[in-house]
Parts: C-alpha cells; structure tokens; sequence
C-alpha cells in the first residue's frame, strides 16, 4: 500500500517536503488555506524535481511530480493519509488553531509534525485529545538539498510517535536526529544562533568585515563542518582526545562564554554598521538559486563519498 501525506502549507518548506515525500514514492497531497497556493506549488515542485535529478538526487522526476496533486480543502489532504507535515508561519496562536484542526480530522494514528523552526511542541498540543502522536519535524532550509530534521516531542508525546516519526524521515533519505529534552529552537539554531550573534558582534564593532567573515566560515569552519561535527573536530585537533583538547585549548573560550554577544547586536545600531558595508546582491532570486545549485553538488558529493 502506498504511504501518503498531506502537506499543510505549501511555501518554500511545503514545496520542499512535497518533492521529498513524493521522490521517496510517496502520494503527496499539498493544502494551503490562501486561494491558488497549492496548485501553483504544483509545477514549482516539478522544476524542483527536474534540477535535483539533474545532480543525480531523484531517479525520476516526472514519476515524482506526478505523485504531487494540490487539494482544495483539509480534509481532502487529510483523508486516508498517513502522516502529516504542518508548515504554516511560526506563530504560536496559528499553530494551536491548526493543530487543534489537525487533530480533530487526520486518522487516528497518523503522527503530525510540524516544521516549527523554534516554537516547542508542548506551547500547542497540551489541550488535544491526541496530543500523544504530535511533534516537531523541523528541517533546515532549503529541506530539499539539506537532509538534517530534527524531531522533538513534548512531555506527552508518545514513545511510538517518534519512533514512527523518524522511520519516516529516514526512508524518504532524511537525517533525523533526537532533541531529548524541549527546549526553544532545538539544537540547529541554537548552535547557528550562537556563532551569528559572535559574527553580529565581530563585524559590528570593526574587527572585521562581514564578507571577510563569511570567508572565515565558508573556507574555513565550514570546510570542516560539512562532514564532521564540532565534537569530532576538537577531538581530531589534539593528541589526546576531546579531553586533551579542553585541557589544552579551552582557556580562551571560558573567557568568551563569561562574556557572550549581548542582545543589542541585532539592533539598529549594530545592523546599520553592517550594512553599510555589506553589498545586498541586486539579484536576490538569482542568489538563491545559485545556492541551491551549490547544495546540490555538495549533497551529491557527500552521497558518493560516504564512509
């Protein structure tokens, strides 16, 4: 029997997990409540599939496209599927609503994850009737080309709703990782948000530019970070270990972490100093595709050099 599930918003991250879902063999059904959304992610989904087989990332994108349909109504994505993927905006009061709808008409069973990049599980399930089988799926952007999802459940979720949850994302060629405890944002964007408030506060204050330090990670950190975590890093960085590693190195950053970048480095003041000398590109779209062609050769590179 063919898996289906019904994706709940249908913008970039709908879009993405639509093409992820429906490349895994999977009947996808896209639902967004603005006029004319769904079915215009439809052909964007099938360029999508197109440029991904393009770099070796789906067998057959047309058999895959054709497995996407946009639906008119929630409960025609809803009828029969079998797991459901929430994307709408990140807003506490819009996901309680959503998932209380959620709840009210997939069938009983079906896990409901939601994309929420911060917003913890327990902030709008604690009232459900079936709050048991809700979680978080947040996956990085654009979830197409990075495969990592993060999936975190509240106090009450059911043991069987992330085991469920993480079979999935790993059959459709996902990365899942456990959050074992809630707390806001998860790991990813907790770690991110740690070092842009330090490069926030280093461009800011002129110790350095913004473009010479985005070369610092995408030619120096991120060299490292695109196959190897932080732990791994330092482990390989000394004679002895991870143990050795903070016996010798960690001085300097016990100094940093009693001194971390204050909230103000996202304020005006802070920001306007980097956009003076930051050049936004005059081609915004242009941009971002370009990226996306960057990630999928790099995703590609990985697939074929996996250990």
């Amino acid at each position: 029997m063919t898996e289906s599930v019904a994706i709940v918003g249908s913008g970039l991250i709908g879009r993405a997990w639509a093409m992820i879902f429906a490349r895994a063999g999977w009947d996808t059904r896209l639902f967004d409540p603005a006029d004319g959304v769904a079915a215009a992610a439809v052909p964007l989904c099938a360029e999508g599939l197109r440029t991904l087989a393009a770099h070796g990332l789906c067998d057959d994108p047309e058999g895959a496209a054709q497995r996407i349909r946009a639906v008119g109504g929630l409960a025609d994505a809803l009828a029969g599927c079998t797991f459901v993927q929430e994307n709408g905006p990140e807003r506490e009061d819009v996901k309680r609503a959503l998932f209380a709808e959620l709840d009210a008409h997939a069938p009983p069973g079906t896990v409901i994850a939601s994309s929420s990049s911060a917003i913890r599980c327990s902030l709008f399930t604690e009232a459900l009737p079936g709050r048991g089988r809700c979680l978080i799926g947040h996956p990085v952007n654009p979830p197409h080309l990075i495969p990592l999802v993060e999936i975190s459940g509240a106090p009450w979720t059911d043991e069987a709703a992330l085991t469920r949850a993480r079979a999935v994302y790993e059959a459709i060629g996902q990365v899942p990782v456990t959050v074992l405890k809630e707390v806001e944002g998860f790991i990813l964007n907790r770690l991110q948000g740690a070092l842009l408030a330090e490069a926030f506060r280093l461009a800011a204050e002129g110790y350095v530019t913004p473009q010479d330090l985005d070369r610092t990670v995408a030619d120096g950190l991120g060299l490292r970070w695109s196959f190897m975590g932080p732990f791994e890093t330092i482990e390989l960085n000394a004679p002895g270990g991870i143990a050795d590693y903070c016996a010798r190195y960690t001085g300097f950053y016990k100094r940093l972490a009693a001194a971390p970048p204050p909230p103000s480095v996202y304020e005006a003041e802070a920001v306007d100093a980097i956009l003076q000398q930051w050049q936004a590109p005059a081609d915004l779209p242009a941009r971002m595709q370009r990226r996306d062609r960057r990630l999928a050769a790099l995703r590609a590179h990985k697939n074929d050099q996996k250990d």
